[in-house]
């Protein structure tokens, strides 16, 4: 079985923060740090090139793959920041809850595993902190440290 893409490395949050561009998107990016700061109690680390995770945990499927991946955390891609809130596919409960957040928080869109956000001026940060919140309970739940 081939090993997961994104792996976690030793690259320096701090640096990939100071090279986004442009000035207004390092700038959401500091914001994000933050507050995924504030709400895990975590130190950030870089998942591959352009991920910055908070937390980590252990996963294995049915079909025997298995994995580490971050419990939660961003990207700020060059089109819209990726939001990884993992704990919202914890458990029935805890998507509904976050979905219902997520109708509230402002312009966003979603995928997989993802929530899309073009800049931090199109959402509200608190609903953010609490979806972020609900999201690394629902994870420390699941997969407990």
């Amino acid at each position: 079985m081939s090993a997961n893409k994104t792996q976690l490395t030793s690259l320096s949050v701090d640096d990939y923060i100071a090279a986004v561009e442009p000035e207004a998107k390092r700038k959401d990016a500091k914001v994000l740090d933050a507050l995924f700061r504030e709400v895990t109690g975590k130190d950030p680390q870089m998942w591959g090139a352009s991920i910055i995770g908070y937390g980590s945990y252990h996963y294995k499927y049915e079909s025997g793959r298995e994995g580490d991946a971050a419990r939660s955390g961003f990207s700020p891609r060059k089109a819209k920041y990726s939001l990884y809130l993992m704990g919202r596919y914890c458990d029935e409960q805890t998507g509904k809850k976050v979905d219902d957040l997520l109708e509230k928080m402002g312009k966003h869109k979603t995928g997989a595993s993802c929530v899309y956000v073009n800049k931090l001026a199109d959402i509200d940060l608190i609903i953010l902190k609490e979806i972020i919140g609900i999201c690394w309970d629902a994870m420390n739940r699941k997969y407990p440290e």
